[in-house]
């Protein structure tokens, strides 16, 4: 990671090992540490500007995860999802979040459901600008903020390791595109017409809409491919580049 961009200074205020671990899955996203590529904590650590130890520590949760891979006296590689993995974990999420939303729409409150609001607007916000960091950031807290309305706890578990696990690698190079901001706004835009139909008491409606908003994955990753095929704006060497 020497060529890219120097990493964000750490906060005393929050324990370091989660401050990279969270830097490092974003870095993923972006693209700044590739699939196939060994990277060792020392070399790491001295990018964030800490002691290997934590580098070490977040790793080891990356690891868990399954966004990297431990190589022995060397470090940790970045494995790459694959389109069967993406399909996996997208038909699990259908299979716990499209009844969960259902059912959040039939028990939540109006004002249970309006603390998700700030998220959803910020997905489209994110999503105009491009940028899919925050986007996934937003996402993220929607999509858990509804979840745990349903009051079970090990299901926002679940689904947030699943989340971890079908993380996009190096997928915010390809989404500066015009065709790739387009499907991502879309899929922003789900969030606020999911919540508005929750707000009605539309059980069935948000049940289809959060059905039809996780197969957006899909489309984002399809949009990578393309990205990624020699030809069509990306350079054709898996790990390569920005993807």
């Amino acid at each position: 990671m020497s060529d890219s961009r120097p990493r964000r200074p750490v906060s005393p205020h929050q324990p370091v090992r989660e401050q990279v671990a969270d830097a490092l899955r974003a870095a993923l996203t972006a693209g700044e540490l590739r699939p196939g590529r060994v990277y060792s904590a020392p070399a790491l650590a001295a990018e964030y500007g800490v002691s290997a130890t934590p580098v070490r520590e977040a790793m080891l949760d990356l690891a868990r995860e399954g966004l990297v891979e431990t190589v022995r006296n060397k470090g940790f590689r970045v494995t790459e999802t694959t389109e069967r993995d993406l399909a996996d974990f997208t038909e699990i999420r259908a299979l716990i979040e499209v009844p969960t939303a259902a059912r959040v729409a039939r028990v939540a409150t109006a004002g249970q459901l309006a603390e998700l609001r700030p998220a959803a607007d910020e997905a489209v916000a994110a999503a105009r600008a491009g940028d899919l960091v925050s986007y996934l950031d937003a996402d993220h807290r929607f999509h858990l903020g509804l979840l745990s309305l349903a009051g079970n706890p090990r299901l926002v578990e679940t689904v947030g390791d699943l989340r971890r696990r079908s993380r996009l690698h190096g997928l915010a190079g390809a989404l500066t595109g015009a065709g790739g901001t387009r499907v991502l706004v879309e899929s922003a835009r789900e969030h606020i017409e999911l919540l508005d139909l929750m707000l009605a008491g539309d059980a069935d409606g948000a049940e289809r809409r959060m059905r039809h908003h996780l197969t957006q994955a899909r489309a984002l990753w399809a949009v990578r491919r393309r990205e990624r095929v020699p030809g069509r704006g990306g350079n054709g060497r898996a790990g390569a580049g920005r993807g």
